[in-house]
């Protein structure tokens, strides 16, 4: 593998690791192959660490390609709990409020879902990187700080129902770049009525890249370990004289 011309490798992100977490994974296995003590690696597309799936790690000259790469569309397998919200519009922070939901029915879940399909505006989660006057959103609402953001144009192609275990209901979403699935459990829940938030997300695919096409980290960590090493001609070693 030419790490240094750059390779693309497709990561099944674990639950509880964030994307850093992957990349530092990655970047050391490298360092170690290369006997290098610095790397080039980076990542197209941040997965919360409450959430799997694809991660795109790139490496040497391929991290040029980040941008391109992230702004692909994206798949996503999202789980909702109707009748209950959080401050994160998930799990990340306790239930602080609960609602009915005796009178939800599959038929109003569907019935709200074109709504949210298209071109729409959403208002991104307090508890995300965006920054207000310089500083991460998330950092400021842990503070307990009043966090106003702005909505936000984005494309939702696809809202497929795959199951409703109510008040519990998975979906299938093919969205834009900048789309919180966190923020669409929000909406969704406020236009049902009754409340909602997110139990688990999988992202299963990143552009070209399907979940099909990805290695667990340790796997990655394994290939890169064993693999033939291949030089661009211009590579220059550390260590030589």
């Amino acid at each position: 593998m030419d790490f240094i011309t750059g390779e693309t490798i497709g990561i099944d992100k674990p639950l509880g690791w964030t994307s850093f977490d992957a990349v530092k994974r990655v970047r050391g296995a490298i360092q170690r192959r290369l006997g290098v003590k610095k790397f080039k690696v980076g990542h197209a597309g941040t997965l919360d660490p409450l959430a799997t799936g694809v991660l795109i790690i790139c490496t040497g000259r391929a991290t040029r390609s980040i941008e391109s790469l992230q702004n692909g569309s994206k798949e996503y397998v999202a789980t909702l709990r109707l009748g209950a919200v959080t401050p994160s519009f998930d799990l990340e922070t306790e239930i602080t409020e609960t609602f009915p939901t005796d009178h939800i029915t599959e038929e109003m879940v569907r019935g709200v879902l074109p709504d949210f399909t298209g071109r729409i505006m959403q208002v991104p989660p307090v508890f995300s990187a965006v920054k207000v006057d310089g500083k991460r959103a998330y950092s400021l609402a842990r503070k307990g700080r009043d966090v106003e953001l702005k909505a936000k144009p984005l494309e939702i192609a696809e809202l497929e129902l795959l199951s409703a275990s109510l008040p519990e209901i998975t979906l299938r979403i093919v969205c834009s770049k900048g789309t919180y699935i966190r923020a669409l459990a929000r909406d969704i829940g406020e236009a049902l009525g009754c409340g909602a938030h997110l139990t688990a997300l999988r992202r299963t695919r990143v552009g070209d890249i399907s979940i099909a096409d990805c290695v667990s980290i340790q796997q990655a960590a394994d290939i890169i370990g064993a693999c033939p090493l291949e030089f661009p001609d211009d590579y220059r070693h550390p260590l030589s004289d």
